[in-house]
């Protein structure tokens, strides 16, 4: 039986379009997007905590420097295995990395690669920040981003903040991972 389905329904040869397409879908979730180039990261990353009024942040422990290098008011906590849930609930954000992130759902997806640590920090702090370094991280659809995903890791698919609705439908939000999501698109400078 022939399996001609289309790998993609973005332009997966246009980097420019696919981070517009990820940056729509990222906020349609509820996401809050942010591009800077990446000369530009460590200020965004320092401004976005300050502007939570973050004390704490987690990081994985092979995150690079360089990215929390103007956050110079906030403790970093970097998942040196002290990092419990009940610390992680005390800690007032995370910061991390990602594998990939896909255009057409608007999902990062995690893996405990480099920069993005233990699925733990992602899922107790109530603010995420999350940044992808584009156009590398980039793919256009779940169907290209599987081939370049280690199925033995484990795989934390994002999209939006975490959300529920209880019998009613009302949305609550927060109950099983952060109640923030902020994302950073970071291009060349």
């Amino acid at each position: 039986m022939p399996r001609d389905y289309l790998a993609s329904h973005a332009p997966a040869d246009d980097p420019a379009a696919l981070l517009d397409l990820l940056h729509h879908n990222l906020a349609d979730y509820r996401a809050v997007v942010h591009r800077c180039p990446s000369a530009g990261l460590p200020a965004l990353v320092a401004a976005l905590l300050a502007g939570r009024g973050s004390r704490s942040v987690a990081v994985p422990a092979d995150l690079p420097p360089a990215w929390l290098s103007a956050a110079t008011a906030v403790e970093a906590r970097p998942d040196d295995g002290t990092l419990t849930a009940a610390r992680l609930d005390r800690t007032d954000s995370v910061l991390t990395g990602c594998a990939l992130a896909i255009a057409e759902t608007g999902t990062l997806v995690l893996d405990a690669g480099p920069a993005q640590g233990r699925r733990l920090l992602t899922l107790v702090p109530d603010h995420h920040i999350c940044v992808v370094l584009a156009p590398g991280q980039v793919v256009a659809s779940v169907p290209l981003a599987l081939p370049r995903l280690d199925p033995a890791r484990p795989h934390t698919w994002i999209s939006g903040p975490s959300a529920t609705s209880d019998i009613e439908l009302d949305r609550v939000e927060g109950v099983h991972g952060p109640r923030t999501l902020e994302v950073v698109l970071v291009t060349p400078d």
